[in-house]
């Protein structure tokens, strides 16, 4: 009996290996689709692949009101007590292509990021599968960028490369875990 004890505590247990998620703050980002699907690769490291996409265009009485973006982050999180529960923090690196006017004013921007990013959170566990994560991240990086006087015009009033040191994702996300 000793001996079946000791070998069931030498084979890994699958339990809450995998998890997926989804931003609903991302939701409010003029409609965002969004998800991330991580991995448990040790007690306290899990790995994300994270996607955002947002194809849409809306129109107002001064012109269109965009937001569009592609987006995809690889990053990782230690967690202090088991994966998938409880506070976290962690790295991420992240390329964004993107295309945002109309929201304050006619000037449209759009280009392309990358950077890496530092976050953190808290993962409340709703039931044995869902949890309820709440974070806050920074990220900086390089953008390379072209500025419009307006959507349909095609003026150029600026184009560059510059450093960027920016908010990254405000997180209320929904996770399910395997």
């Amino acid at each position: 009996m000793a001996g079946l004890l000791c070998l069931a505590g030498c084979v890994p247990a699958f339990a809450q290996r995998y998890a997926v998620s989804t931003n609903l703050v991302q939701y409010a980002n003029y409609g965002t689709l969004n998800g991330e699907v991580s991995m448990a690769v040790a007690r306290h490291w899990t790995l994300g692949l994270a996607a955002r996409y947002n194809p849409f265009s809306y129109t107002k009485k001064d012109g269109p009101v965009q937001n569009k973006q592609r987006a995809v982050a690889l990053s990782s999180r230690w967690w202090p007590w088991h994966v998938y529960s409880g506070w976290w923090m962690g790295p991420k690196v992240q390329w964004q292509e993107y295309n945002a006017g109309g929201m304050r004013s006619a000037e449209t921007r759009e280009g392309r990021r990358v950077g890496v990013a530092v976050q953190g959170g808290y993962s409340y566990m709703i039931g044995p599968h869902l949890d309820l994560e709440f974070g806050l991240g920074i990220w900086a990086g390089r953008d390379r960028y072209t500025t419009y006087e307006c959507p349909v015009c095609g003026l150029t009033t600026d184009k560059g490369t510059k450093a960027f040191l920016l908010p990254d994702d405000v997180v209320i996300a929904l996770t399910y875990i395997f």
